[in-house]
C-alpha cells in the first residue's frame, strides 16, 4: 500500500461507523479478460474469518482472503496515473490462467494449432469488445498476427497481446517462441 493510497484510505474509512475497528478487505472477485477483477471494502478486523491472512501496513490492517492470497502476493495498492482518475488502483504482476477449465484439444502444424486457439478460445473473447486476431503467416516458430475491429486504436490492445494472446499461446503451444 503506497502511502498516497494510504492516506486515500484513511479518507474513505474516516466516513464509516466505529472506523477504527475496520480493516481493508481486498479480494479478488473474478477475471476480466487478462485482468483480475477485485473489490475492496471495509470489515471489522475482529470478525473476519481465521483462514484470512492479516496484515498491519502502518495504522491500517489488511485482510487478504486465503483464496486470493496467492494471486495478489506482490501486488500494490496505489492510486491511478492519472490524476483525474479517482479511487484506487492495484497493481498486480499476477494474471489469471485464461486456459484454466478449457478443454485445449489442439492438433495439426503449429499454424494449424494456434489458428484453433484464436478460433476457439481468443477469439470469442475479443469479439465482446468488436475485435478480432487473425494469423497472418508463420516464419518456423515466430507467428505474425495483426490485431482489427475494436482493437484498432484501443489503448488496451498492446496490453491484450502481451499479457492475454501471447500468454495463451505460449501455455498453449510452446512450440511457438515468438509473436
Amino acid at each position: 500500500v503506497t502511502d498516497a493510497a494510504m492516506e486515500k484510505v484513511f479518507e474513505a474509512r474516516s466516513g464509516e461507523e466505529d472506523s477504527e475497528g475496520l480493516g481493508l478487505r481486498v479480494q479478488i472477485i473474478g477475471t476480466n479478460g487478462p485482468e483480475f477483477s477485485y473489490d475492496l471494502s471495509f470489515e471489522v478486523v475482529n470478525e473476519a474469518p481465521e483462514s484470512d491472512h492479516v496484515y498491519q501496513i502502518g495504522d491500517l490492517t489488511v485482510l487478504v482472503p486465503n483464496e486470493s492470497y496467492e494471486n495478489l502476493n506482490g501486488a500494490t495498492l496505489d492510486l491511478p496515473s492519472n490524476p483525474m482518475q479517482g479511487g484506487l488502483v492495484i497493481r498486480n504482476p499476477n494474471r489469471p490462467n485464461l486456459l484454466d477449465g478449457e478443454d485445449l484439444e489442439l492438433n495439426g502444424t503449429i499454424s494449424e494449432k494456434l489458428q484453433q486457439l484464436l478460433d476457439r478460445h481468443i477469439n470469442p473473447s475479443l469479439a465482446a469488445h468488436g475485435g478480432f486476431a487473425e494469423l497472418t503467416k508463420m516464419e518456423g516458430t515466430a507467428a505474425h498476427i495483426l490485431m482489427g475491429g475494436g482493437c484498432q486504436g484501443c489503448a488496451m490492445s498492446a496490453a491484450t497481446l502481451r499479457q492475454g494472446i501471447e500468454v495463451m499461446i505460449a501455455e498453449a503451444i510452446p512450440e511457438i517462441t515468438e509473436i
